[in-house]
C-alpha cells in the first residue's frame, strides 16, 4: 500500500494552510461578517427617556446607591421604539459565545471538502485502490468534530440552573432510543441500510484476523444483538445532541418564511430545505424509493425511471444537492434569528405597563450574543449529513457516475504484510547513523502499512456501506423528529 503518496502531501499542505491562514482569512468569519447580516443595537437610557417624554435622571448610579435608592429606570412598554440596525463586523463577532469553536469547525469542514475533492479527482485519474483514501479520513474527522461541538453545546444546557433544557435533552434522548430500537429490527426489505451484511462481514473478517494473530480457538464474543444495542445507545446520544438544533431550525424556518413573504421563490426553496431530511428518510425506504423508481406504475404497465444499478449514485447526488441547498440558505435563517430583537420590541409595544430599561437592553443584546450558537445549531446537522454521505461514497466504494456497480463482497482471507528485512550496505562508520535512521523510517512505514492493511481487510466497504448509510439516515430522522416538534411548539403551544 502506498502510504507516503501525493494524497498525504496534499493533506499535510491543507493542514498547514489552514493553520497559517486562519488569523488572516477565515470562511467562517466571512460567513458572519461579510456585510449581509444586520444586528440591532440596544437603545441607551437617554434614548429611552427621550421616547418616554421625560428627562434623564441627573444623579448617577453611585449617587442613587449612596442615597439608598436602587430603583431601575423604567419606561412605558408602548413607547415608539425603533431599533437601529448595524452590519455584523469581525470586532462584534469575536466576543460572541462559542465563536472560536464555530470558526475552527467551519474552516476545518471547508478544508476537508477541498481535500476530499482532490482525492476524488486523483482517484478518478490514477488507480489508487491500494492507497489510503485521505479524503475519507478528513470526512470522518469532520463528523467526529461536529459531534464534539454539539456535545459542547449540550453540556452548556446541562449546566443551566433552570433545568428545563436538561429535561428536553433527556426526553429526546429516551425517545430516540425507542425509535432506534424499532428501526434496527426492521427488515432490509423495507429499510435498505445493509447493516446485516455489514455486520456479517465485520464478524467474519475479525475472526480470520484473530486466528492469524495466533488465537486459533477465538470466537467472536460480541453478538449482533449486543452490537445493535450499542448502536441504539449511540443513536440516543445523537438524538439528544440534535434536540435543540431541530427546535431552533423550526423557529428560524417560520421566521424566514414570514420575512420573505414577498419573495415566493425564496419561500419555496426554504420549504424544500426544511423538508430535505424527510426526503433523505424516504430515499432509504426501499418500497418508496428504489422499487418505485425502478418499476414505476404507468397504467397496466411499468416504466423504469432510475435503474436499480444506478440508484445508489442518484441517491448520493440528491443528498449532496439538498445539503448544498440548505447551506446556501444560511443567511436567510440567521437574519430571521437576528430579527427576533425587533419582533420582541413590536410585541412589547402591544402590552400595557412599564418595563425596566436594563431589561430592554439585555433582551436585545442577548439575541446577538447567541448568534454563533444558532449558526452552529443550523450548520452542524447539515455538515453531519453531508460528510457522512461523502464518507459513505469514499469508504463504501460507490461511484458518482451512472454505471453499474458490483456489491463488494466479504474478504475471504486476511494477509498482513510483514516488513522486508533491510540489508545494511554501510561502508564506513559515518554512514551507519544515516542508514540506521533510514531503517527506522522504513520499519515505521512498513508497520503503518501493515496496520492499514489489517484495518482495510477487517473493515470492508460492505461494512462501511451499512454503517454510514444508517448514520446518514439517523441524523436526518433526528432532525425530522425535533423539527416537527418545534413547528408544533412554535405554532400552537406558544400561542395558547
Amino acid at each position: 500500500m502506498a502510504l507516503m503518496g501525493i494524497q498525504l502531501v496534499v493533506s499535510l499542505l491543507a493542514a498547514s494552510i489552514m493553520q497559517r491562514m486562519a488569523p488572516h482569512y477565515s470562511f467562517a468569519r466571512w460567513l458572519l461578517c461579510n456585510g449581509s447580516l444586520f444586528r440591532f443595537k440596544h437603545p441607551s437610557e437617554g434614548e429611552l427617556c427621550a421616547l418616554a417624554g421625560k428627562q434623564m435622571p441627573k444623579q448617577n448610579k453611585r449617587d442613587r446607591r449612596q442615597n439608598g435608592e436602587n430603583k431601575p429606570l423604567t419606561v412605558p412598554k408602548d413607547i415608539d421604539l425603533h431599533l437601529e440596525k448595524a452590519p455584523v463586523n469581525a470586532i462584534d463577532a469575536l466576543v460572541l459565545r462559542f465563536f472560536l469553536e464555530y470558526q475552527w469547525l467551519i474552516d476545518f469542514a471547508v478544508y476537508a471538502m477541498g481535500v476530499f475533492l482532490f482525492t476524488e479527482c486523483y482517484c478518478s485519474v490514477v488507480d489508487a485502490t491500494k492507497e489510503v483514501n485521505i479524503g475519507s479520513i478528513w470526512c470522518v474527522l469532520t463528523v467526529l468534530f461536529s459531534l464534539k461541538t454539539l456535545h459542547t453545546l449540550m453540556s452548556h444546557y446541562f449546566r443551566s440552573e433552570e433545568g428545563g433544557e436538561r429535561s428536553v435533552c433527556l426526553a429526546f434522548g429516551f425517545l430516540s432510543l425507542l425509535v432506534a430500537m424499532l428501526v434496527l429490527v426492521v427488515r432490509e426489505d423495507y429499510l435498505e441500510f445493509g447493516l446485516e451484511s455489514g455486520f456479517s462481514s465485520l464478524f467474519d473478517n475479525f475472526e480470520v484476523f484473530a486466528r492469524q494473530q495466533g488465537y486459533a480457538e477465538w470466537s467472536v464474543p460480541v453478538t449482533k444483538l449486543t452490537l445493535k444495542l450499542g448502536l441504539a445507545a449511540v443513536c440516543a446520544y445523537i438524538g439528544a445532541l440534535l434536540a435543540f438544533p431541530g427546535l431552533r431550525v423550526a423557529q428560524s424556518h417560520l421566521d424566514a418564511v414570514q420575512m420573505n413573504s414577498h419573495r415566493p421563490i425564496i419561500q419555496i426553496l426554504l420549504h424544500i430545505s426544511f423538508l430535505s431530511p424527510v426526503i433523505i428518510l424516504l430515499l432509504w425506504v426501499k418500497p418508496i424509493a428504489r422499487d418505485f423508481l425502478a418499476n414505476a406504475p404507468m397504467g397496466k404497465t411499468s416504466i423504469t425511471l432510475v435503474p436499480s444499478a444506478v440508484f445508489d449514485s442518484v441517491r448520493l447526488w440528491i443528498i449532496v444537492g439538498l445539503c448544498v441547498l440548505r447551506l446556501a440558505l444560511t443567511r436567510y435563517h440567521l437574519q430571521a434569528y437576528l430579527n427576533l430583537s425587533q419582533k420582541w420590541v413590536e410585541q412589547m409595544k402591544k402590552e400595557a405597563g412599564r418595563i425596566a430599561a436594563i431589561d430592554i437592553q439585555r433582551k436585545v443584546t442577548r439575541v446577538f450574543c447567541y448568534l454563533t450558537v444558532v449558526t452552529l445549531q443550523y450548520l452542524v446537522p447539515t455538515l453531519l449529513i453531508l460528510f457522512s454521505t461523502l464518507a459513505l461514497k469514499a469508504l463504501g466504494d460507490f461511484s458518482w457516475g451512472m454505471g453499474a456497480e458490483e456489491t463488494p463482497g466479504v474478504t475471504p482471507a486476511l494477509v498482513i504484510p510483514t516488513a522486508a528485512p533491510v540489508v545494511s550496505n554501510s561502508f564506513d562508520e559515518d554512514e551507519e547513523g544515516v542508514e540506521d535512521m533510514e531503517e527506522d523510517i522504513q520499519a515505521t512505514v512498513a508497520h503503518l502499512s501493515a496496520t492499514f492493511s489489517a484495518l482495510r481487510a477487517v473493515l470492508t466497504p460492505l461494512f462501511f456501506r451499512g454503517f454510514f448509510a444508517f448514520l446518514t439516515w439517523w441524523v436526518a430522522a433526528c432532525q425530522v423528529i425535533s423539527s416537527l416538534f418545534g413547528i408544533y411548539f412554535h405554532q400552537y403551544l406558544m400561542h395558547n
